[in-house]
């Protein structure tokens, strides 16, 4: 007996072993020496502070947080780089002169839609957060983790970035999925649909999204219930789906729930795939649920590569783009955005790779993903079908939000190369401004958030 109790405690060993060695790398730790390096070479948020060599990106040195003189939340933004001139334009004559900064999505477009450029401009380290998201991410640096799948969220506290010395490709994904933005907002935007002719419908919609993972009250995961975001939906126009709501939760370690309402029909239903790759409802093919915003929801069917760091051309600082004075016939053109009105700017970005894992499936077979090191932002999406085609770039943009103060943003754009057609999404210009202080302020009700609540305001 004593033998077989020796070989169990041996076996028993040998396993703990082996369960250490090939415990995903998600569990990877950050040491105390890079810890302590944050808010020295690296930001408070695990940037590196310093430019780069040839001094087109400059020194981080606390972004833009304060707000300009005389101007108050609500109002009309103020431009703080409207003086900038463009340094160089890219278009399909000079392409490859840049191909080291740019994704392989961008010089596609470049090279395939006729008139396609990209006007290239002075790089601003706009992007900073408020005290509380620079303190507390010093303690996610060193408590954080993700879950033992090696992709959901297990330990962190919220009003801060989860992983700021990322180790895997999930934990850089999950900054992204989760970065600050406040507690909570209301917005109202269209979505786009394009066609050559340039003629289009907007379809507006008001939104309120509740983070309450960003609470500064907020203990950690299990203090929300695992909850990452929710978000309730209202279209008001066009008059034919005026009324249409869609209330959706997006969870930590589960795929994400929806529930909509549709007026003809006067009855809540349950979404039975509002997840992974099914189309968004009345979005035309054009857009999958986990497409939005940039990408968000279950992370489980990829596996997650962290590749490293690069420089890469990206949309920043969009004032132009947000301009309440401009219409949407004059931004959303037939084959793409007006090239006049996107600034890129020069940044470091993180590159991950997502792959399909082995027996799942998924209709984006491989995403190429680059998240800027200041906002932790998703700025620019390569996708790629099961033939390893390339299929579908987004790209989106930020800017300073002083009164967060915190970089934000919401238009963001989806380039279907395959049908010629794109998407614009979160479209402000024609609309109030959004209220990035409501959650925040008490504007939001978290009792919006449920199935009940859909039924009684749809049936008002």
């Amino acid at each position: 007996m004593k033998g077989t109790h020796a070989s169990i405690a041996r076996a028993s060993r040998i396993a703990l072993a082996l369960a250490v060695m090939l415990a995903p790398a998600a569990q990877a730790a950050v040491t105390e020496q890079e810890a302590a390096q944050l808010g020295k070479t690296l930001t408070p948020v695990g940037a590196e502070r310093a430019g780069n060599k040839d001094g087109t990106i400059p020194e981080w040195k606390g972004g833009v947080t304060s707000a300009p003189a005389g101007w108050k939340a609500g109002q009309k933004r103020i431009d703080p780089f409207a003086g900038d001139k463009i340094l160089y334009s890219i278009d399909a004559s000079n392409v490859d002169k840049y191909k080291d900064r740019l994704s392989e999505g961008q010089m596609a477009l470049v090279r395939q839609l006729k008139g396609y450029r990209m006007d290239v401009y002075p790089t601003h380290r706009s992007c900073g957060f408020p005290d509380i998201v620079l303190e507390r991410t010093r303690t996610n640096a060193r408590e954080a983790r993700l879950a033992a799948n090696g992709w959901g969220l297990e330990k962190g506290i919220g009003a801060a970035v989860l992983f700021p010395i990322p180790k895997t490709g999930a934990e850089a994904v999950w900054n992204h999925k989760l970065r600050y933005m406040g507690e909570g907002r209301i917005e109202q935007y269209a979505t786009i649909f394009s066609n050559k002719g340039g003629d289009f419908t907007p379809l507006v919609q008001q939104q309120w999204t509740w983070v309450p993972f960003h609470s500064p009250k907020n203990k950690g995961v299990e203090d929300v219930g695992g909850v990452e975001m929710k978000l309730l939906n209202a279209v008001l126009s066009p008059a034919a789906r005026a009324g249409e709501l869609i209330l959706a939760h997006w969870s930590m370690n589960e795929s994400s729930d929806a529930w909509l309402y549709f007026p003809g029909q006067r009855r809540t239903r349950r979404a039975p795939t509002f997840a992974y790759d099914n189309p968004v409802p009345g979005y035309e093919n054009l857009e999958s649920v986990d497409q939005y915003p940039m990408y968000a929801g279950a992370m489980d069917r990829y596996d997650w590569k962290l590749v490293g760091k690069q420089e890469l051309l990206i949309p920043y600082n969009s004032f132009k783009l947000i301009d309440k004075s401009r219409k949407y016939k004059d931004i959303y053109l037939g084959e793409f955005l007006n090239r006049d009105l996107i600034r890129y700017e020069l940044h470091r970005v993180w590159k991950v790779e997502a792959t399909v894992k082995q027996g799942m499936r998924h209709q984006i077979a491989k995403r190429v993903f680059y998240l800027d090191e200041d906002s932790w932002a998703l700025m620019v999406a390569d996708n790629y079908d099961a033939q390893g085609k390339l299929w579908r770039v987004q790209e989106s943009s930020v800017f300073p939000a002083p009164e967060l103060p915190a970089c934000v943003g919401q238009e963001f754009v989806s380039y279907d190369l395959s049908v010629g057609r794109y998407i614009g999404e979160n479209a402000t210009q024609e609309q109030p401004e959004t209220d990035w202080l409501a959650g925040r302020e008490g504007r939001i009700d978290p009792r919006k958030f449920n199935p009940d609540e859909l039924r009684r305001v749809g049936e008002r």
